[in-house]
């Protein structure tokens, strides 16, 4: 059996990286790993967060297809193995969310044609905003969804609302895909990046250790544009009437000492969520709830577990 080190750091053996071709022919890569029991637990959609690749969550995508799921995942337009969009192949730039939705939708209704059932889907920060958004608009229809330090609200001087009108004035006072501050996950912060992330240090190793391996991937700051659009999609899906609407069982995991997204404005969306289990930590963890250290994520996945048992039956 290979160590932990190893599974993190390698491609399980039968999984697939290739690419999926979205509608306006932009090509976005992907992971798939089917599952290899004889009657297949079920699929998950996995998606990370902004910057995020699909690497840094193997170890966790061994968890669940040891028991049988089929996982596959693929990087967000403009950053990981998906290209850029800004001329800096450092920057994570997007036009839109909107556009990041467009391409997870038709992507989910590819996938779910042939993937085992039942469907299931998870988003990490970004990438849990944008699951629940997709939820809110009918874009998907999983029998689950797992909401792991969703991205609901964004860190901001003085409010959200200031945060967001200066981020505006910043991004039309030059070019907007340019970066929005040098370095870290999140500007005027003396904590290190690891910090804000895990307090695991081999875990958080990993991901350097696959921008060594693989330079192409590495991301570094957001544009102005893509805060300007985070502040206003997060403030969208706030007050979002179709939140209260969505109909799929959800199970959100919160940090509450989490120091890039803001832990409240997620409770708040849970509580417009009819069908919502919320699993709170404390300061034992930071934002990468599932590259924790173990007591954290044994935790994280233990809840996961016993949510599919119960949501998500084969």
């Amino acid at each position: 059996m290979p160590g932990p080190e190893n599974i993190r750091r390698a491609y399980p053996d039968g999984s697939e990286i290739s690419f999926w071709t979205a509608t306006d022919g932009w090509r976005l890569r992907r992971f798939d790993w089917p599952s290899v029991a004889e009657t297949p637990r079920g699929s998950i959609l996995f998606q990370g967060g902004r910057g995020d690749i699909l690497e840094k969550y193997l170890e966790t995508f061994h968890h669940w297809h040891a028991q049988g799921w089929a996982i596959t995942s693929f990087d967000w337009r403009g950053q990981g193995g998906s290209g850029r969009l800004s001329d800096d192949p450092n920057v994570g730039d997007i036009d839109r969310f909107g556009t990041y939705l467009a391409d997870f939708g038709a992507f989910w209704t590819e996938w779910a044609a042939v993937a085992p059932e039942p469907h299931v889907t998870m988003g990490h920060s970004m990438g849990g905003h944008l699951v629940c958004r997709a939820l809110a608009k009918s874009l998907a229809d999983p029998a689950a969804a797992v909401l792991v330090a969703p991205m609901m609200g964004v860190h901001a001087p003085i409010s959200a609302g200031f945060g967001e009108w200066l981020a505006n004035l910043m991004m039309r006072l030059g070019n907007p895909r340019r970066r929005a501050w040098k370095g870290n996950e999140r500007p005027a912060t003396m904590d290190s990046r690891q910090t804000l992330l895990t307090h695991d240090d081999d875990r958080y190793s990993d991901e350097p250790w696959w921008w060594e391996a693989k330079p192409e991937l590495k991301l570094g700051p957001p544009s102005w544009r893509w805060v300007v659009c985070a502040f206003e999609s997060t403030r969208r899906l706030r007050a979002s009437r179709r939140v209260k609407l969505m109909k799929t069982p959800v199970l959100m995991l919160v940090a509450d000492a989490d120091k890039l997204v803001r832990a409240g404005d997620a409770l708040t969306v849970a509580g417009h969520i009819p069908d919502c289990r919320v699993v709170r930590f404390g300061p034992e963890s930071a934002h990468e709830i599932l590259r924790e250290a173990d007591p954290v994520r044994n935790r994280a996945l233990a809840e996961i577990d016993m949510f599919l048992a119960a949501r998500a039956p084969k």
